[in-house]
C-alpha cells in the first residue's frame, strides 16, 4: 500500500483493449484531472473489454487492492448490447450515488439530445468512489466539470484523502464547517 493519492482510470472498450482503436477516453480523463487537482496523485490506468466479469474484477481490484480513492470509468454506458459498464459498476457498489448520473445527463442534455440514452452511474465501494463517464472526450470534460465540485467532499465523508482542486478551473465545494485534514 502507498500513502499517495491514487485514482483509477478505466477505459471500457472492446476495440481499444484489442489495440484496434486508440484509447482517447482514458487520456482525456487523466488530462482533465491534471487540470482539476492541485493535490499530487497517481493514475492507475487500465484498458479492458466490454465484459461484465472483467469490469467487476477491475473495479474491485482498484478499490480494494490498489486503494484508489476515486475510480473513473469511460465507455460502455450507452444502450448497445455490449454497453455493460453501469451493470458491472452497480454489482460491486456498497452504496449507490444516483445524483451523479442525474447531473451528468442533465448537463449533457444541454449539448446533445441523445444524452438521455446515457446510463452512467456512480457509487461507493468501501473507501472508493466509482464514477462512470461517457466515452466521448468533450462529454468527459462536461461531465467531470459538472460533478467534480462534489467529489472531494464525498471522499472526505468516506474518510479518504483530502483532494484540493484548482479553484480557478474547478472549485471543490465543502461546507463551511468542513475542516481541512492535516497531512
Amino acid at each position: 500500500m502507498t500513502d499517495n493519492v491514487r485514482i483509477g482510470i478505466v477505459t471500457v472498450s472492446d476495440r481499444a483493449s484489442r489495440g484496434e482503436y486508440e484509447d482517447k477516453g482514458g487520456p482525456a480523463i487523466e488530462a482533465e484531472l491534471g487540470k482539476i487537482l492541485l493535490t499530487e496523485w497517481e493514475a492507475v490506468a487500465v484498458v479492458i473489454p466490454d465484459d461484465v466479469a472483467q469490469i467487476k474484477a477491475t473495479l474491485i481490484d482498484l478499490c480494494d487492492n490498489e486503494a484508489c480513492c476515486l475510480v473513473v470509468t469511460t465507455g460502455g454506458t450507452g444502450p448497445a448490447p455490449r454497453d455493460v459498464t453501469p451493470e458491472a459498476t452497480e454489482a460491486v457498489l456498497h452504496k449507490p450515488m444516483p445524483g451523479f448520473g442525474e447531473v451528468m445527463r442533465a448537463v449533457s442534455l444541454k449539448s446533445v439530445p441523445t444524452a438521455i440514452l446515457s446510463r452512467q452511474t456512480a457509487g461507493i465501494r468501501g473507501k472508493s468512489l466509482i464514477v462512470n463517464l461517457p466515452g466521448n472526450p468533450p462529454a468527459i470534460h462536461d461531465c467531470l466539470m459538472a460533478v467534480f465540485p462534489a467529489i472531494p467532499y464525498c471522499i472526505d465523508l468516506m474518510e479518504g484523502p483530502y483532494l484540493e482542486t484548482d479553484p480557478g478551473y474547478c472549485a471543490a465545494f465543502r461546507p463551511k464547517h468542513a475542516k481541512k485534514k492535516q497531512s
